[in-house]
């Protein structure tokens, strides 16, 4: 079998764009891989086409060597825009094997070691503006079987953040955690956006609430300076999704700089390079928690992952999407006591319509991040998959 030609196909769904990769081979079968990319969607399609240029004509079974090629080859290495690339066409390959064996792809990372993995939710509170609404929409999601919610309540603030701007945020987290009750894990998500004595301060006081983790306190460039938050924070930090490989990785732990390691399969090499990472974070004693806001075929992709990873702590998932989203793929989630089943079709087992998608075509959007406006984040019609 030869891979015939590599094609990227976007698709606008309201707050970003979808990009989907498929790899065509010369005995009929396509893998699909993705590497949605926020604002850089273009720049992407762009590093697919490199990809395809190197491998078209090739066996495309021989998915470890062309992930050392790949990374070796491109000389300007690492980054988001080559890492989404080859973390795409990974999973595409990936697929195509699962496929030709007639098995789901964990089964050829070692076989699964759970049928069901806990998830957190995103995006539960589209829509929320006041401490009451997030505690309204908090309340209705628990009781719906979720069991861990996550969200960023700081608003537009960026480095520093103000005595009244520090108090909207820890009385939102409080009416949150007085609406779910213990039970209820919450995530608090930082997005990266706040200096060292700023991220320490609030680790501080979020410390009362007792949240799981607090993730991208600080920017993601720094691992020295997450590493100084780690060391002062009541609460453990979670970080990763900015990070592109496994060095990165191998250094964040080195520096021990975070609790939970959030690597996102779109992003930092696809399954190839995420059960390294996995090993490694299991060799450290660290929760594995892969970053996964994306579409359905990442999704797919991670919860395959999830199924073979040992340490894997709990998978993020939207908590809703476009009304179309059954329309392009043949996606089935199932949740079970705060946990989504394992499929064990074929390769990723999901198979994408590009026809479908063809009637969403590519859309820029603005970035959403400290501009107030991260509550936008669900379209005005949404179907909840829960």
């Amino acid at each position: 079998m030869r891979i015939t030609d590599i094609r990227t196909q976007i698709v606008d769904c309201f707050r970003t764009n979808w990009v989907f990769v498929f790899v065509e081979t010369d005995a009929g079968l396509t893998g699909v891989g993705e590497g949605t990319l926020e604002y850089k969607e273009q720049a992407l399609a762009g590093a697919v086409a490199h990809v395809r240029a190197a491998l078209v004509g090739q066996d495309p079974f021989t998915i470890e060597k062309h992930r050392h090629d790949l990374y070796r080859d491109a000389y300007w290495r690492g980054g988001p825009v080559l890492m989404s690339a080859v973390s795409a066409v990974d999973m595409a390959l990936w697929d195509l094997l699962g496929q030709s064996l007639g098995v789901p792809v964990y089964q050829l990372l070692g076989g699964k070691c759970r049928d069901r993995v806990r998830i957190y939710v995103n995006g539960w509170f589209a829509g929320a503006r006041t401490s009451g609404e997030f505690a309204a929409k908090a309340k209705e999601t628990a009781d719906r079987g979720i069991t861990a919610m996550k969200w960023d309540p700081f608003g537009k603030a960026y480095l520093d953040l103000t005595p009244r701007e520090l108090n909207q945020a820890l009385s939102c987290v409080a009416a949150v955690r007085d609406a779910v009750g213990d039970e209820v894990d919450l995530l608090i998500e930082g997005h990266g956006r706040f200096n060292v004595p700023t991220a320490i301060r609030i680790a501080r006081e979020l410390a009362a609430f007792k949240p799981l983790f607090f993730e991208e306190p600080v920017p993601p460039d720094n691992l020295e300076a997450l590493a100084e938050v780690r060391a002062q924070s009541p609460v453990a930090i979670a970080a990763g999704e900015r990070l592109y490989t496994r060095q990165d990785f191998y250094r964040l732990i080195e520096l021990k700089a975070a609790d939970y390691l959030q690597p996102d399969i779109s992003h930092a090499g696809g399954l190839t390079e995420l059960k390294k990472i996995a090993a490694m974070a299991d060799t450290a004693c660290l929760p594995f928690a892969p970053h996964n806001p994306s579409g359905p075929v990442a999704n797919a992709a991670t919860l395959q992952l999830a199924a073979c990873v040992p340490q894997f702590s709990l998978l993020e998932i939207m908590v809703s999407d476009v009304v179309w989203r059954r329309e392009i793929c043949d996606e089935q989630l199932q949740l079970q006591d705060g946990c989504l089943l394992i499929p064990d079709k074929p390769g990723l087992g999901i198979r994408v319509d590009e026809a479908a998608c063809a009637r969403h075509p590519y859309q820029p959007h603005s970035l959403r991040h400290y501009t107030g406006a991260l509550t936008d984040i669900r379209p005005p019609e949404t179907r909840a998959f829960f």
